[in-house]
């Protein structure tokens, strides 16, 4: 675990109105704000370029993937990106206007032996008026952290919602010659293994505090649940009845999952305490009942059956068990999310031999296709903003993780090497 500690609020986040009100906000990748985005400077002792650059750098991939912003070239920059004044009145805000920039990030840091503070200012151009600024402290490891989590600060001061940027994403990676559980940042860094079982893991997913993971492996034979503690590493097996004990799902409170197994002899949905006890039998059909994904308030699940014929996407009601069908199109449709925002379940489609992305309103209306070209897409999962979509495809040869954004623009791979698969975006860090 990071062993980043965020010393103090320094000041007072702004309401989403404060920029909004002069900058329109429409839909990502339309990037509407100029934002000039300079590189922090020393506050005592002797400059590091190396993190200046890093914080630079990390902060502009997120605002790039973001897709509300468009970037200053630094090149054009005057002397004020050179004057470490962090308040209001020191700041040359005539300068930065005359570029054209709307916000503007300032900052500083200062090191010393193997602890770094880092200061980061937000500052509304237009108005001549700091937003947000955060401080933190940590060590050299915990640079990208920091610079991940002033984003997220952007976003919230921008829009009124935080970014998803210091969360991480899980995925299956087979570099060794077998498919382990790995974890990386949301921009394909600091890639670390979790799993030795040199054997088959799939379908993970984080507990809603993030601090925990279940999966699915086959290193006893059985594809059985495991559960990982992250923190210690501390692993043990939640469920090993006969058959299947696949793609479980936290429920939002954190306090059950749902998960398909198929003791019974069929594939069914089941109810499963997080001490691996069995709660209840969820479905109880002669169709195949697989993938559920839990509605932001736990009381129903989307899940894939193919009960009325070819897999279809359906929805039941926890409480009273009614279950209707989501999906009206396509012969296979498969691997539903829900957003954590409620507003859409993402899905995919076979269509002319290959997978591709869609979403879709809980009450089936508003259908929108967004992934297109060659290769499979599969396995969309949803940042915990409802702003991004990661996915596994073979679109560029050999399977990789991308992310794109909710409506299909500003796709992007952030995996490499091996062939990558199953990834699940953390709600917490």
């Amino acid at each position: 675990m990071c062993r980043l500690v965020t010393l103090l609020f320094l000041f007072a986040c702004l309401t989403a109105t404060t920029v909004v009100a002069q900058v329109e906000i429409r839909a990502p990748g339309q990037q509407t704000i100029n934002v000039a985005n300079a590189e922090l400077l020393p506050l005592a002792g002797p400059a590091q370029p190396g993190i200046a650059k890093e914080l630079h750098k990390v902060l502009a991939v997120d605002l790039d993937m973001a897709g509300l912003f468009r970037q200053l070239d630094p090149a054009a920059f005057l002397d004020d990106a050179r004057r470490p004044g962090l308040t209001s009145t020191q700041v040359d805000f005539s300068q930065w206007a005359l570029l054209g920039a709307e916000i503007l990030v300032k900052g500083g840091y200062h090191a010393q032996g193997d602890r770094i503070r880092v200061e980061f200012r937000l500052y509304d151009v237009v108005h001549r008026r700091l937003l947000t600024g955060r401080s933190y402290v940590g060590t050299r490891n915990d640079l990208r952290l920091m610079a991940h989590k002033f984003a997220d600060q952007i976003l919230l001061n921008v829009t009124g919602k935080e970014g998803p940027f210091s969360s991480r994403i899980a995925y299956i990676d087979n570099r060794t010659g077998h498919k382990e559980l790995y974890l990386m940042d949301t921009d394909g860094a600091n890639v670390l293994r979790l799993t030795d079982h040199r054997s088959i893991v799939l379908n993970p997913d984080f507990s809603p505090s993030g601090r925990e993971i279940v999966f699915t492996s086959y290193r006893r034979g059985n594809p059985d649940l495991f559960r990982k503690i992250l923190s210690t590493g501390q692993e043990a097996a939640l469920s090993s009845r006969n058959g299947l004990n696949v793609s479980a799902r936290f429920r939002p409170d954190g306090r059950e999952l749902a998960l398909t197994q198929s003791a019974s002899g069929n594939p069914e949905l089941t109810l499963l305490g997080t001490d691996g006890s069995q709660r209840r039998r969820l479905t109880n059909h002669w169709g195949i009942d697989v993938d559920p994904s839990w509605s932001p308030a736990g009381d129903r699940l989307a899940f894939v059956s193919d009960r009325q014929g070819n897999p279809h996407i359906f929805i039941m009601d926890v409480l009273s068990g009614q279950i209707r069908r989501l999906t009206g199109s396509g012969k296979y449709n498969a691997t539903p999310a829900w957003s954590p925002d409620g507003e859409r379940i993402a899905f995919t489609r076979l269509e002319g031999g290959n997978f591709d992305i869609y979403s879709i309103r809980p009450d089936g209306t508003d259908e929108r296709r967004l992934t297109f070209g060659a290769g499979n897409k599969e396995h969309p999962r949803w940042s915990p903003d409802s702003r991004f979509l990661v996915y596994s495809s073979d679109q560029a040869g050999g399977k990789g993780i991308y992310v794109m954004r909710a409506d299909g623009s500003g796709i992007r791979r952030i995996s490499s090497g091996g062939q990558c698969q199953h990834p699940a975006w953390s709600r917490q860090r």
